[in-house]
């Protein structure tokens, strides 16, 4: 459900950097803050002109305290006397975030404000609460133009900057939109005078925050249209290789701008990143973490054993997966000789019913090698498909014999669950692209799992009684509009409580919650 917003454009407001004026926005009273960080060029009254923008705009308010701004030398915020670098805009941006009072947020970086939220969240991480990169990059020459390029762009803006010209490199998909045309123009002239826009483009071939990536320690997500005609494909994907544990995008479209094309999808990719809710979801189609376990040189040990005693074995072994799988409320989609295949609700509870498989097997003598990802499957009258059971199947395909890797996904969503990763395995599968690493999963030890019971305890204590009522729901996997049916609260509410829950326990989503509440015993 959508918050209700009014229906007038919000108001403009003014905060003070040193001695420029930062012009910035606020709309919408979601439970997160979220800063849209804009690219090249902006202009916070002439962007409201266009519907695409303006819807995507009120999507994004729909579920955040949406907060805009016009980077200095830009739209309705004051010239810069000297050229602005990185750290200069990123002061700015802090600045607008304590005059609305934000203390922690998410950034949505779009192509060029990407390298400033960037370097934002791995300078101040304490007020980063996401971090979500819409078609930007890390290295301008590399993935948006190289030096020629780059002074034929300038020599045009010098000739023609106003009157639409720049269109063709951002969006050529709407040159035949008169009227977009006309707009754009107008967008051109508001957005940045020519001596601005060529000093911006200067700047912009300048940006290297490739050094940066590895410094990023909040959740990512990454969106990137195959064909951008601006920024290449291959920018967004070293984003999400190079920054830990990030979720990378992928969707269809050539023209650059955010608010052209499907912004209905980009705003779902956002929502589900930050509220775990996707709007409008199929219902046919549900996430699960799905487990693959094979067994090793099963050929071998049936040679050893003799015929009789290995069926004996193998009709042990699957016993032992029936009897795991109804242990942590999981379904089998599949009941091979060789091969388990199940699905679970949580990756947490998938993580440890491949822990305990994997040890009964051992006592059987079994050796398996084991694959969990989380993803989407699709439920068709009974039956289980989608392309989470092949990744899982083939990250199991690459563990060494007794060990399970998990997806990078499946790493993330299990933020305070008590389970911890080594190196293990860790490998490129490119031919997977939702699945670039894996990683080698064990459980706590016995004493570090008191140990983090213990802290559990002591994390909750910081929620008040409502919260740790509302974190009960979430373990036992309940939607908002069923926890607002059952405690008399607005979705709204409801929304706002789960936020809260996640930032004071430093937790990623909404399934990291529940997964934690399930783990320590707080249904």
């Amino acid at each position: 459900m959508l918050v209700e917003i009014a229906v007038n454009r919000p108001e403009t407001r003014y905060a003070k950097s040193g001695d420029v004026h930062i012009a910035y926005q606020v709309l919408g009273t979601g439970p997160l803050d979220l800063v849209f960080v804009p690219g090249f060029v902006s202009n916070l009254d002439i962007h409201w002109e266009d519907s695409g923008f303006e819807h995507l705009m009120r999507r994004l308010a729909s579920f955040s305290r949406l907060i805009t701004f016009d980077k200095r030398g830009t739209g309705l915020s004051d010239g810069a006397s000297d050229l602005p670098n990185l750290e200069t805009r990123m002061d700015d941006m802090r600045v607008v975030m304590n005059a609305v009072g934000s203390e922690r947020a998410a950034l949505l970086g779009g192509s060029e404000g990407g390298p400033m939220s960037i370097l934002f969240a791995a300078t101040y991480p304490q007020r980063t609460r996401a971090l979500i990169l819409y078609g930007s990059y890390a290295h301008f020459h590399t993935w948006v133009m190289p030096p020629e390029r780059l002074a034929a762009f300038i020599a045009n803006a010098e000739n023609s900057w106003g009157t639409g010209s720049s269109l063709a490199a951002f969006a050529p998909g709407m040159l035949d939109d008169k009227g977009f045309c006309e707009w754009w123009a107008r967008y051109e002239r508001n957005g940045a005078s020519p001596a601005a826009a060529v000093a911006l483009a200067r700047m912009n071939a300048e940006i290297d925050v490739r050094g940066v990536l590895s410094a990023i320690r909040v959740p990512t997500l990454v969106i990137h249209r195959r064909d951008d005609v601006r920024i290449k494909f291959a920018g967004g994907r070293y984003l999400a290789t190079h920054i830990a544990g990030a979720k990378f995008v992928e969707i269809p479209g050539t023209d650059h701008p955010i608010w052209i094309g499907d912004t209905d999808r980009i705003a779902d990719e956002i929502e589900e990143f930050l509220t775990g809710i996707r709007p409008h979801a199929d219902p046919a189609r549900v996430l699960k973490t799905v487990v693959a376990a094979h067994m090793v040189e099963s050929a071998r040990e049936a040679e050893q054993l003799g015929a009789g005693r290995w069926l004996s074995v193998r009709h042990r072994f699957r016993q032992v997966v029936a009897a795991e799988v109804e242990r942590y409320h999981g379904h089998e989609i599949a009941s091979a000789a060789e091969v388990a295949l199940a699905c679970f609700d949580g990756p947490a509870r998938a993580v440890r019913f491949a822990v305990e498989l994997r040890d009964a097997a051992d006592r059987l003598g079994i050796r398996l090698q084991c694959g969990v990802h989380a993803g989407e499957l699709e439920l068709h009258d009974g039956d289980i498909t989608g392309l989470a059971l092949l990744i899982a199947s083939r990250i199991a395909a690459n563990a060494q014999s007794g060990e399970i890797l998990v997806s990078a996904t499946v790493r993330d969503l299990v933020a305070g669950s008590g389970l911890r990763f080594g190196a293990g395995s860790i490998m490129e599968l490119e031919e997977i692209p939702d699945c670039p690493r894996l990683f080698a999963a064990e459980p706590l030890a016995p004493s570090g799992l008191r140990a983090q019971a213990a802290e559990a305890v002591r994390e909750t204590n910081r929620l008040s009684p409502r919260e740790r009522e509302i974190l009960r729901h979430l373990a036992r996997g309940r939607t908002n509009p069923e926890i607002a049916a059952a405690l008399t609260l607005s979705e709204h509410t409801v929304k706002r409580h789960v936020a809260n829950i996640l930032t004071k326990l430093d937790l990623p989503t909404r399934s990291a919650a529940a997964s934690f509440a399930a783990l320590h015993h707080l249904a």
